[in-house]
């Protein structure tokens, strides 16, 4: 992702973030960004532990139930993006033990390309791999529906910004582990958001990404919690485990 294109992305944050404030929009509106599925009874049952979504073939996505699920106490759900060139065991591999101690379920779904369809142009095929995987997954597992997240890292968190922001209504919080920008879109409700980011970061310098993005959030409305940590373009391990307990935690 170029500076210049940061800087353009940052500047229709700055635009929608503050105008579009408390705004709503129409679930399904073609290219907003907007994702329909919602938690309800679930009418299936689920499996327990790891699952491929079974949805799509080469690129699918993953399913972890923790084992102390219990399909009559609603649980915290996170949707995870990978960065770019990735795929689903990026961030589900090292959240899988904090899902164990912590209760939640978590879903991770792969792009439909390299990376996210907003980097490219329009919010398109991943909004609706993403909505189809949650619809699939609302039917099966009881979630709580006040703690319901998106989570990425790099090319993922910029994603998880983008949709959270728009999706507001659903994701009640998000994090962001290294994010690069916030695509354009409606923002709908106001989300809590996390956000890390190393000093030392190579790929997506922090002094033209997160030190830009956060206080423009904050300047929107946004409640940010920011950490910087001394280190590359990665995830940090405690933060990790510090942005997990936060997404589980009721509210």
């Amino acid at each position: 992702m170029s500076s210049k294109r940061v800087t353009r992305r940052l500047a229709v944050l700055l635009l929608v973030g503050v105008a579009g404030c408390g705004a709503t929009a129409a679930a399904g509106e073609i290219g907003t960004g907007r994702l329909k599925a919602r938690p309800h009874t679930p009418t299936a049952t689920v499996t327990k532990g790891l699952s491929e979504l079974g949805m799509s073939s080469p690129r699918d996505g993953l399913l972890y139930v923790p084992p102390s699920y219990r399909a009559d106490t609603p649980a915290a759900f996170v949707v995870l993006l990978h960065g770019a060139g990735q795929n689903a065991h990026v961030l589900m591999d090292p959240m899988r033990p904090l899902a164990d101690s912590l209760g939640l379920v978590l879903l991770a779904p792969e792009s439909r390309g390299s990376s996210w369809d907003v980097r490219y142009g329009d919010y398109a095929q991943d909004v609706d791999f993403i909505d189809a995987a949650l619809a699939k997954v609302f039917a099966k597992v009881n979630v709580d529906s006040s703690r319901v997240s998106v989570a990425g890292f790099s090319d993922g968190a910029s994603y998880a910004l983008s949709i959270g922001l728009i999706n507001g209504d659903l994701f009640s919080r998000v994090a962001a582990f290294s994010p690069g920008f916030v695509g354009p879109g409606k923002p709908v409700g106001k989300p809590e958001i996390f956000v890390s980011h190393g000093t030392e970061d190579q790929i997506l310098s922090i002094d033209r990404t997160s030190r830009v993005l956060v206080p423009r959030l904050k300047e929107a409305g946004y409640r940010v919690d920011y950490h910087e940590f001394r280190g590359r373009h990665g995830v940090n391990p405690e933060l990790l485990r510090q942005a997990a307990a936060w997404l589980a935690s009721k509210r």
